[in-house]
């Protein structure tokens, strides 16, 4: 076999494997006619040598390693004692399957073995690639960068979208034109991080959601990792994502290997918005549990902006009784409840229910908030200690660190070593405990602060080592309670990547419940993630983090159109409030269904308006939600176009939050067309392509438009 191919529904993937040769990723892109061949693609690619460089055009590789001779790229770099670093891998064997294969190498002369998983899902088009290095050397390999693979993309596409932020402002995004040399990101933070998400896009300069050309990469990766996007001298564009190692990290000793993350890879011809389907669909049906998928998604109440750390079983209970009032389904108690934690200086590590606030045990708590009819959750955070504890008294060399280097101060806590297996079972041994005592079937899975400096008690790096035994430890908690769901919290989203969503249920999107912050925020997510898995809660009038007032009716069309949560004190607001977040709470639920299983469609609008729809699968209905964040330069917005829809039906356009909304100077078409009373029917190629003339409204209002064909 000379080529390697895979179609999808709407790509066509082509890998040059010829045995003897470099296995290189030879065509991704549209799809290609079934009378198309590999050799004809290849014969296409044929390139010379010219003045100045090599008199032979280099040619790349998955691995683009030391022994190809490129000057300006290098995707893998071992060595032994400085020796048997020119490695140059040749396809040996090809195993194929339906819709993916196999593609083993070695390298004789160093040695080494290096295999790639590859697989194109026909339904979503959706690309897994993984690379496994084996050391079939009689000595220690010493491994200091591996890319899971170098992919060739098109030179025409010549933008780069990034993924950037801080703690309370994730998923943000900056897009910028591609230049000659390099396009660098590192992530040394030993978690998936805020400031540098594991993904990016490669485009055309016209690209938007709705149209154009658009490459997407995801490293499946919880830990350190590094994105490249390199623009060779003769034009070629190779795009590559893999783990960030830590010098000494990996030395693999004769016969051992070392399995790269997966990188998640798509393309689409229809814009940003197809990609994400595809993202979605992939996470949908490949990573989360099938029975989950199959639940509703309770809606959620946490306790920690409502009481912090100030726990007091009567006023919980008091938090409860309200929440099941206005529709919860799921009471979380947060940070507080266990040892010495009665504020973040203390008691990080000792996961024993604390008898101080709670002398009865958490018993009592989880009776009422079950006998209301709700699920009791509960908060964990596994992996830290805080230096003032019973079990860092008991073990100062459980943590990480460097030898002779001062922790660095963050949050007054540092982290355990959860790869070795005395840590890991004292975890499971406390949380399972807890679990096995009480009727808990949600974990808040929370982790606050950088591994700073990853040593293990040996002074070797354990940075690699302890995402796995992340992935281990929550696999185990899994195993053992089923029936528990378990969210991935870091500090907000600086976790909430593909690696840890196969190993748990959902992600906290972000700290910020800044209905503001978070509408932007939850855009940015959703470029890969559905909306299902993003935690999306109504916060305080006043947040806490921006300071900033927003209005109810905001803040909960905000949280409805993700998982929908609540997370403020309901014994302080105002009536008015309650009743119109049990409105949204009863609306969240009717169209729950449609939200967590449609397609999205997010719209291209002015920079101070953000739109988007999920449209449901069979185009029977959909849910547009426009928002006003700032004010408008012109007297009225533009047009809404509801994307997604058949243009061949006609549907039943309703305004459906805020209830009976009024436009600023009324009527405009939303009181002429009855929108927030009996709605209006309208056919479906109209509503995509002339659109609905938006009315004025004030900034930080956010309306909520149902679709529903007849």
């Amino acid at each position: 076999m000379h080529h390697l191919r895979l179609d999808a529904v709407d790509c066509t993937i082509l890998i040059a494997c010829a045995r003897g040769a470099t296995p290189s990723l030879l065509y991704w892109g549209a799809k290609l006619g079934d009378d198309v061949s590999g050799d004809e693609v290849e014969q296409l690619a044929l390139r010379q040598g010219m003045h100045g460089v090599a008199d032979v055009s280099l040619p790349l590789s998955l691995a683009m390693e030391a022994g190809l001779g490129h000057p300006m790229v290098q995707g893998l770099s071992a060595h032994r004692e400085g020796k048997d670093w020119g490695s140059l891998f040749r396809v040996a064997k090809i195993e194929t399957l339906p819709h993916a294969a196999k593609i083993i190498c070695r390298d004789e002369q160093t040695r080494l073995g290096l295999e790639y998983s590859v697989e194109l899902d026909p339904e979503s088009g959706v690309l897994r690639i993984a690379s496994t290095l084996t050391n079939y050397g009689a000595a220690p390999l010493d491994l200091n960068e591996m890319a899971t693979a170098c992919l060739e993309l098109p030179q025409n596409m010549t933008d780069i979208i990034g993924f950037t932020g801080r703690w309370t402002q994730e998923f943000g995004l900056e897009r910028i034109a591609r230049t000659s040399g390099s396009y660098v990101r590192e992530n040394r933070s030993g978690r998936t991080s805020h400031f540098s998400y594991p993904a990016l896009l490669l485009a055309t300069a016209d690209t938007n959601e709705s149209a154009g050309e658009v490459y997407g990469m995801h490293l499946a990766w919880s830990g350190n990792h590094r994105l490249r996007v390199d623009t060779l001298t003769d034009g070629r564009v190779i795009a590559s994502l893999g783990a960030l190692l830590f010098p000494g990290e990996i030395r693999l000793a004769p016969g051992e290997n070392y399995a790269s993350p997966e990188i998640v890879a798509a393309y689409s011809a229809q814009g940003f918005s197809a990609l994400s389907r595809k993202f979605h669909q992939h996470v949908r049906t490949k990573l989360l549990r099938t029975d989950m998928r199959a639940k509703p998604r309770p809606v959620h109440y946490n306790t920690w902006e409502a009481v912090y750390f100030d726990h007091d079983t009567d006023r919980l209970k008091e938090l409860a009784t309200k929440a099941a009032a206005l529709g919860v389904e799921r009471f979380v108690l947060d940070d507080g409840w266990f040892g010495a934690r009665r504020n973040d200086l203390a008691g990080l590590g000792d996961w024993f229910v604390s008898d101080d606030v709670y002398p009865d045990g958490l018993g009592p708590l989880v009776d009422h908030v079950t006998g209301l009819g709700m699920e009791m959750g509960i908060w964990f955070e596994p992996e830290m200690v805080n230096p003032d504890s019973v079990l860092y008294r008991a073990h100062p060399d459980w943590v990480l660190g460097a030898e002779a280097v001062d922790q660095v101060p963050f949050r007054t806590q540092y982290v355990l070593d959860i790869s070795r297996p005395e840590v890991a079972d004292y975890l499971f041994d406390r949380m399972d405990a807890v679990l096995r005592d009480h009727d808990i079937r949600y974990i808040k899975w929370d982790m606050n602060r950088d591994l700073s400096h990853p040593g293990g008690v040996d002074g070797a790096v354990r940075a690699v080592a302890q995402v796995h035994a992340l992935y281990a430890l929550l696999d185990r908690v899994r195993a053992a309670h089923p029936q528990v769901e378990i969210e991935s919290c870091s500090s907000g989203g600086a976790r909430a990547d593909m690696g840890v969503l196969a190993h748990s249920d959902r992600v906290w999107t972000s700290d910020s419940n800044d209905a503001l912050d978070r509408q932007n925020i939850q855009r940015g997510a959703s470029f890969f993630l559905p909306p299902e898995i993003m935690g999306c809660h109504v916060g305080p009038a006043h947040c806490h983090v921006t300071g900033r007032r927003i209005s109810m009716a905001t803040r909960a069309a905000t949280a409805l159109t993700g998982h929908m949560g609540l997370e403020l004190n309901l014994l302080t607001e105002r009536e008015a409030d309650l009743m119109q977040l049990k409105a949204a709470i009863t609306l969240h639920k009717q169209h729950r269904s449609l939200l967590h299983d449609g397609d999205i469609y997010r719209l291209d609008t002015a920079v101070h308006h953000l739109a988007s729809g999920v449209v449901a699968r069979d185009k029977s209905e959909a849910l547009f939600s426009f928002s006003y964040m700032t004010g408008d330069q012109h007297v009225l917005p533009g047009r809404l176009q509801f994307a997604g829809l058949d243009p061949a039906r006609r549907y039943h356009l309703a305004l459906i939050w805020p209830a009976g909304w009024q436009a600023v100077k009324a009527p405009s078409l939303i009181e002429k067309l009855d929108l927030s009373g009996s709605g209006a029917v309208f056919n479906g190629a109209a509503l995509i392509q002339a659109g609905m003339q938006l009315p004025h409204a004030q900034p930080e209002t956010c309306l909520l438009f149902h679709l529903k064909a007849v």
